[in-house]
């Protein structure tokens, strides 16, 4: 049974695309044929290499992610496993042997990172700015990115002779066919470092913490990423740096329900007043607490639900479009009752002539009809 991929770079399955590169790398070295004589290591070098063509590209480590070996090899069908003819070139090089491989000469970017990044409801609904801190990869000042200690340089891959790529035989039912891989010595640079700086250990970056400050638009919601550009690893022999990407968290609010750009709340009013009418103060949303007076009708009924027009959440990135505020009317009927309170309820109920429970409790049937 063939060993799994992840098991062969020593890396788990979340691993980051540098963190399989890294450990590729450290592998290869160890079972390359010229530096380890044990049997089998040539055979396992081979299924390193392997591995990583598959990890090391987003779309077939998908694929094995998903449907194992099956997925990139003879078994899930079609061209030896491959989905197109162009798949079989790309991953064995040219069927007359003249294998076009890929270098890793020139600038690579650096990878992005992610941040999960909580919010009040209210930080959410009126934008603010955040100061957040994380770990990053920046460029080595000592040896300017390099990885040579200064006043070194690096030096010509005795594996490649400089080339950056390495060249392997691989069966296929199409016959053997060359396989053109970057050289596991050199990481398909072409260079060794023979002195490595001291500081990052001939990596060229190391690992710095980062305090930066977000600016947070008005309108975010639950789910949401922002990107912050050039806040992630610093990319390598030049290149850019990656992103960060910020992902919101909002907390619940204990007063305000959110839906889209709308919010709601309840306002609980005595039977009196939604009999009479009244006007009563309730929360509204704004950037600091706040309160409105909202009218009650005359003959308000439980449940009955008032709008506040342009009270709710912005729209996103625009503090001038807002959406509605509804209020949920409760109506609280109290449990006890004076003796005053009670004879004149019972008046009340008797010049409409409902009957009531005169021997029970408030609750027990006071509005109750025929």
């Amino acid at each position: 049974m063939a060993r799994d991929y992840y098991d062969l770079l020593a890396v788990n399955r979340n691993a980051s695309q540098e963190e399989i590169k890294q450990s590729y790398r450290k592998q290869a070295r160890k079972y390359h044929p010229d530096v380890n004589k044990d049997p089998g290591a040539e055979e396992l070098f081979k299924e390193i290499n392997q591995a990583y063509e598959v990890l090391s590209d987003e779309e077939k480590r998908a694929r094995y992610d998903r449907y194992g070996e099956a997925g990139v090899t003879g078994a899930g069908g079609g061209a030896a496993g491959y989905e197109t003819v162009g798949d079989i070139f790309e991953a064995f090089g040219s069927i007359f042997g003249g294998a076009q491989g890929r270098s890793n000469r020139g600038p690579v970017r650096g990878d992005d990172l992610r941040l999960d990044l909580s919010l009040s409801f209210v930080e959410s609904a009126f934008g603010c700015e955040k100061e957040v801190q994380f770990d990053h990869l920046e460029s080595c000042k000592t040896c300017k990115g390099s990885g040579a200690k200064p006043g070194s340089g690096p030096i010509t891959c005795r594996t490649c002779n400089g080339q950056g790529q390495v060249r392997q035989a691989a069966r296929t039912p199409f016959g053997v066919f060359t396989q053109v891989a970057a050289c596991p010595t050199c990481g398909g640079t072409g260079q060794t470092i023979q002195d490595p700086c001291t500081t990052c250990n001939g990596r060229g970056r190391q690992v710095v913490q980062r305090t930066t400050k977000v600016s947070i638009p008005p309108g975010v919601d639950e789910g949401n990423r922002l990107r912050v550009s050039g806040e992630g690893n610093a990319g390598l022999r030049g290149g850019p740096a990656g992103d960060l990407y910020v992902d919101l968290a909002i907390e619940e609010h204990p007063i305000f329900q959110r839906n889209g750009m709308d919010i709601s709340s309840e306002v609980s009013v005595s039977y009196l007043q939604a009999i009479f009418g009244a006007r009563v103060t309730v929360p509204i949303l704004e950037a600091t607490d706040s309160e409105q007076e909202v009218d009650i009708p005359a003959g308000t009924q439980p449940g009955t639900i008032i709008t506040l027009r342009g009270k709710g959440v912005p729209r996103l990135n625009n503090l001038a479009r807002r959406g509605d505020h509804y209020l949920t009317v409760k109506v609280a009927i109290p449990t006890k009752l004076s003796g005053e309170e009670r004879d004149l309820l019972e008046k009340l109920a008797k010049l409409r002539s409902e009957k009531v429970k005169k021997d029970g409790g408030f609750l027990s049937g006071l509005f109750s009809k025929d």
